[in-house]
């Protein structure tokens, strides 16, 4: 009987009832954890709540639960990855619209669901600082087109705490999807006729679909001869470039704080973004493939806008000090779990710091122990000890973190969390840490595209983008300096693109000068090196081949030891030590143990040198 349980047991069963009663599912599984809401198949995880249940908080997870419940309803995921674009910008436009659909059907149908899913965005933008947005660069496109989605499809106010992100984007937005909304009420209960008419507003937006056919036919015609697929591959090229842009839009237009993949960096405008200008660089889809030898050495058309900056300058003390306590919030979810790994290398690295000494030597230290043998007969053999050195070298570890748009939301808050314990835990054990950030200043180019093309937009001009490499936290800067500067991660805006390649040799080269004994690199990544505007203009795996070759020499330097944990993305296919993860929930254990192995296998070979030895 309900008696025998206490309010809050109460509380779970009944949600998870509903849940169930929502989804029109009894296969499904609900959980309770301090890990944040998500889903695995017929599994559903929430939040733990509160134990007094304050009304507020039970209706917010009363919320995340409707959220979830009519999204097994009414989301069917083979039409979705039919439809879905391939463009970073536009998957997250795309996703949002698809959310508020599934959403709306709820709220329309059930005004208690309706309400549960006010609570739980209100709360949702709040945490994210929505409510201090003066500006439409601070704010993110798709959570702006998916609130007025919303409000399209059920006629709600957005929640509070977003009010003023959607009247800073409303004129922007229904100047140029205003109609768009009104098909997508036509279609709401077909969700393919729905994600049809979500592709056309993506492209109403100017929005890179990133799923082109290929642009290079010499690639279906490789036995043809060379000089013909040259020609091809020329007229393509002019094909992609001429493709027009409609002026103004958001991926000209907005500062670097908006979070997706259209928005420019530190309020440049780029080039190339007129309807008159036939150097703009095409979608992904389209990219053009000049024909110039694939062997081409790497090079960067200009570096005069590339920064190495310190994360505390990119954001004001105020806002970084927000954002290192929502990474807290975050932190106190995972912190069980990935405490007790942390504490495991802990101890493993102690263990091996550990003195320990030889005993029966014919010299050394006289051994207290041997004393009155020794004092009975002094000529007796074996009686003193030696100390023997400890095998753990002085070890310096940099984490390399890919800063790229792909990486928003939960993978770039783990990894943050994540660095930020493994932190602690090394330099409890004296292993400094060094924790970097790779990114580029801007969407699809910057300062870098204005002087190719002031120079008259030459062939094969190399990197195309400014770089931008993020110094989190030095080697030598104790983890309680520079704590706060991790949070900078969670801020919208700072992920963008990605080029690993100069990321390694940069990360590598500040190893290189370090005095530690032994230096590791480990790299986090979720996908290969991708810049639109450097690939529009170059051989297809440009970015690609550079990386590989950096990696091939660092590996063959071996000055360095270097491994990688690739999220959702094959990087042993890169690396010759590497891991591979799924969720992006594994990547605080699975970084530890790499690690542990990593210093394993350093005892390992001290054992089989000193058995060589003594043989």
């Amino acid at each position: 009987m309900t008696q025998d349980y206490s309010p809050t047991e109460i509380f779970k069963r009944a949600t998870a009832a509903t849940l169930r009663a929502i989804a029109e599912r009894d296969d499904v599984t609900v959980g309770f954890g301090p890990e944040p809401t998500g889903t695995s198949g017929s599994r559903v995880r929430l939040p733990n709540p509160p134990r007094d249940l304050p009304a507020e908080e039970a209706a917010q997870l009363r919320g995340a639960a409707d959220s979830v419940a009519l999204r097994l309803r009414y989301h069917d995921a083979a039409v979705h990855s039919k439809r879905v674009p391939s463009g970073t910008l536009a998957r997250a436009v795309f996703d949002a619209v698809e959310q508020a659909r599934v959403e709306a059907l709820g709220a329309r149908r059930m005004a208690g669901v309706a309400a549960n899913l006010d609570a739980m965005l209100d709360e949702q933008y709040r945490r994210q600082g929505f409510e201090r947005i003066t500006e439409r660069t601070d704010s993110t496109m798709a959570e702006a087109v998916r609130l007025l989605t919303r409000e399209a499809l059920t006629r709600e106010r957005p929640p509070h705490s977003a009010r003023r992100v959607v009247d800073l984007w409303r004129p922007w937005l229904e100047g140029r999807i205003g109609k768009d909304f009104a098909e997508l009420e036509r279609a709401i209960l077909d969700q393919d006729t729905y994600a049809q008419a979500a592709r056309r507003l993506l492209q109403d937006l100017d929005i890179d679909l990133g799923e082109a056919e290929e642009s290079s036919e010499s690639e279906e015609q490789q036995g043809g001869e060379e000089s013909e697929s040259e020609n091809q591959s020329e007229g393509e090229g002019a094909t992609a470039g001429a493709e027009p842009s409609a002026e103004g839009s958001p991926a000209e237009g907005a500062a670097e704080d908006a979070q997706d993949a259209a928005e420019a960096g530190d309020g440049e405008m780029m080039p190339g973004s007129s309807d008159d200008d036939p150097g703009r660089p095409g979608r992904p889809g389209e990219m053009p493939r000049t024909r110039s030898d694939d062997t081409a050495v790497y090079r960067a058309f200009s570096v005069a806008a590339d920064e190495v900056i310190e994360a505390d300058q990119l954001c004001d003390a105020d806002e970084l000090s927000r954002l290192r306590h929502l990474l807290d919030q975050q932190l106190a979810h995972l912190q069980s779990v990935i405490a007790r790994l942390a504490n495991r290398l802990q101890r493993r690295l102690l263990a091996k710091q550990t003195r320990a000494w030889e005993f029966d030597l014919d010299e050394g230290l006289l051994d207290a122990a041997r004393l009155a043998r020794v004092v009975a007969n002094p000529i007796l053999p074996l009686a003193y000890k030696r100390e023997r050195e400890t095998d753990f070298r002085d070890t310096v570890v940099t984490l390399l973190i890919d800063n790229s748009g792909s990486m928003r939301g939960r993978p770039i808050t783990v990894a943050a969390m994540s660095a930020d314990i493994l932190a602690r835990t090394l330099e409890r054990c004296g292993v400094k840490v060094e924790i970097l950030g790779f990114t580029t200043r801007a969407w699809k180019g910057g300062q870098s595209r204005e002087r190719w093309i002031a120079a008259g937009k030459p062939p094969n001009p190399g990197r195309l983008n400014d770089l931008r490499h993020i110094v989190y936290k030095g080697a030598d800067a104790p983890w309680r300096r520079a704590r706060r500067s991790l949070g900078l991660m969670l801020r919208e805006g700072i992920l963008k693109e990605n080029i690993d390649g100069e990321a390694l040799i940069w990360a590598h080269e500040r190893l290189r000068t370090r005095s530690e004994q032994r230096r590791i690199l480990m790299v986090i990544s979720d996908g290969a090196p991708v810049d639109d505007s450097t690939l529009s203009v170059n051989p297809g795996n440009y970015l690609e081949k550079h990386l590989r070759e950096v990696i091939h020499d660092i590996e063959r330097l071996g000055e360095v030891e270097l491994t990688a944990i690739g999220i959702g993305h094959d990087v042993t296919r890169y690396y010759r030590r590497a891991v591979t993860i799924v969720d992006a929930e594994q990547l605080g254990g699975v970084m530890l143990e790499k690690l542990a192995e990593l210093f394993d296998d350093e005892d390992a070979a001290n054992t089989r040198v000193r058995s060589r030895r003594a043989a």
